[in-house]
Order: C-alpha cells, then structure tokens, then sequence
C-alpha cells in the first residue's frame, strides 16, 4: 500500500527579497529624508515625521533602488532620487486623507486630525518643494521631466478621481485611466530613474517604466479590493472608507454592472451617500460576494502584475529580477 503524497504548501509571495536587496540603500535614503524633512518650523518635522515614521511599505523608493540594482548600476544618485519619490508620494498622502476626511493611516490618525487641515496641506506642500530640491541638485533634466511630469500626472489623477466620486456610471476604463495617474505614474517613474541614472538604453529604460507602470495598477486594484474584504486592523483605515466616501472602484463598478434592478438602486443610493450605515456596507460586500466583483478585482490585479514581472524579463536572471518579481507577486497576494 503506496503513502498518500501530501503536496507541500506553496510559499506565500514576500517583500523580502526585495528589503534584503535594497537593504544598505534605504539606509542611505532614510538618512536623506530624515535630513531634509527637518525644517526652523518645529511643526514642520513634527508633522512630517508623524506620516513618515508612520511604518509604510517604502514600496515606491525601493523599486529605484531594485532598479538600480537590476541594470548594475554603482553610484550613489539614485539615493536622493528616491527619498524625492517617497517626499512626493508622502505630500500626497497628506493632501488625500484631507480630501477624503480620512481618520486613519497606516493604523494610526492621520496627520489632518492631528495637527487640521491647514497645517497637513501646507507640510505637504513643503515635501514637495523638498523633492523638486532634490531633483535639481541631482543635475539630470530628463530625471527632472520624468518626476515632475510624474507629480503633475498624480494631481490630476486625484481631480479625476475627485470629479468621479459619487457618479455611479463611472466606467472600468476611466477608473483605470484615474489609477494609471494616480498611483501607477509614480512606482513608473520611480522605477525608470534608475535606468536614467544608470545610462541605460531606451529598450532597459522602457521596460522599466513597463515594470513600475503595471505593478502601480495592480497595487491599487488590491487596495481597493481591500476595502471590501479586510478589516481595520490589517489595512491601517477603517474597512468601507471607500463605500462611505461613494468612490467609484472596480468592485463597485463591478456589482454594479452585474446587478438586477434592485440592486442598482441601491447602489445609486450608497454612491450618492443615502446609503452609508454598516448594516448598508455588510449588504454591498454580499453583492460584491454575489457576482464575484472582489475576486475578479483581484483576478484583474494578477493579470497586471505578470504584465510586471514580463516586462522585466528582458534583463539577465539575477537576484534583483527575482526580488522584483516577487514584489509583484507580494503586491496581490497582500491582506494589507
């Protein structure tokens, strides 16, 4: 009588190959942010600090330095290129969770119910300037068009999102043109720095930007999934934020869209926000449950990632390509 083969589990994705690799180079850039944050204006690093150290992913100054590691780059420019990532990415979170009346980020309050909203718009104003400083200092204008144009990119993105919000026939495809701006444009231009710096030909660079581009699209599919299918203390914000705030993501879009006329109605309803108590947030996650909106979110965040992971194959197989590409698998398999 033969033994039972037991399969042996498949080992969860993890950003842990990508630390360890960007490892030495983060502490060069947390040097530089923690220098340039600091200000005459007590307020000023008390606030920023507050986000700062707040115990996010650094996802978005990493891929530079996974960049650079990736096409052999040795130098050091790219240390202060991506503390200016993460300065624009942070001014940006400051100026959302005022715009979304956000109570919660990554877990703790946000910066805006702590020091108001003035202060928040303005400290997030001040990393912006810190990372156009930043930028010039390091000389490159194709670097300064590619983040600047990435910074005007984001901005119009968040508009976009804004003049979307409680429309309930928001398309897929601008809710993906709105996520292409908002968050995919900065981890594309994070990622293709590092084959500026390095002097990489226009097919490495390209395919970097590739790699950034796709894997910011899929990050924030599974934000928005998350939304619906996690809770607080996993996420840092409290569960049905985007439901309460009637943003039009692909879940909702989804149920939406393959809902009977009863439930359009109540979608209508929860998007233009008469629709908004819990018991209301439990009845829209069993639609989404209903006609698999979530699961074929996250199914779309895959496909995105593999794109990722594909466009970086044109490189030699090295610790770094595989450390990428297990960040684009760590970024769907994610509950956080």
């Amino acid at each position: 009588m033969s033994a039972e083969v037991v399969p042996l589990p498949r080992k969860q994705p993890s950003l842990e190959p990508m630390l360890s690799l960007t490892a030495g180079g983060m502490n060069a850039v947390n040097s530089v942010i923690l220098e340039r944050m600091q200000s005459e204006i007590p307020l000023i690093p008390a606030l920023a600090g507050h986000l700062i150290s707040g115990g996010g992913k650094r996802l978005r100054p990493m891929l530079t330095l996974a960049g650079a590691a990736l096409v052999g780059y040795e130098g050091t420019r790219h240390h202060k290129l991506a503390a200016a990532v993460e300065f624009i990415h942070t001014a940006t979170l400051l100026h959302d969770d005022v715009v979304d009346g956000s109570e919660l980020r990554r877990g703790k309050a946000a910066a805006n119910i702590i020091f108001g909203n003035p202060a928040t718009v303005l400290v997030g104003d001040f990393l912006f300037s810190r990372a156009f400083e930043l930028m010039t200092e390091d000389g490159s204008l194709r670097v300064l068009k590619i983040l600047s144009h990435a910074s005007a990119v984001i901005a119009e993105g968040e508009v976009s999102q804004l003049s979307a919000q409680r429309q309930i026939e928001t398309s897929e495809e601008r809710y993906l043109q709105i996520i292409g701006a908002k968050t995919a444009a900065l981890f594309a231009a994070a990622s293709q720095i590092s084959a500026v710096v390095a002097e990489c030909g226009h097919e490495q660079e390209r395919a970097l930007e590739d790699y950034g581009r796709n894997l910011g699209v899929a990050f924030q599919l599974i934000d928005d999934a998350l939304d619906y299918d996690s809770d607080a203390a996993q996420m840092g914000k409290e569960q049905g934020d985007d439901f309460r705030e009637g943003k039009m993501t692909l879940p909702v879009i989804l149920a939406y869209a393959r809902g009977g006329e009863q439930e359009r109605k109540f979608w209508k309803d929860a998007i233009l926000g008469h629709r908004s108590s819990d018991a209301d947030l439990g009845h829209a996650i069993g639609l989404m449950a209903r006609h698999n909106a979530v699961a074929d979110t996250r199914e779309r965040a895959r496909h995105f990632a593999q794109r990722a992971i594909d466009a970086i194959s044109i490189f030699p197989d090295s610790k770094a390509r595989q450390a990428m590409a297990e960040a684009a698998q760590f970024a769907v398999a994610r509950g956080y």
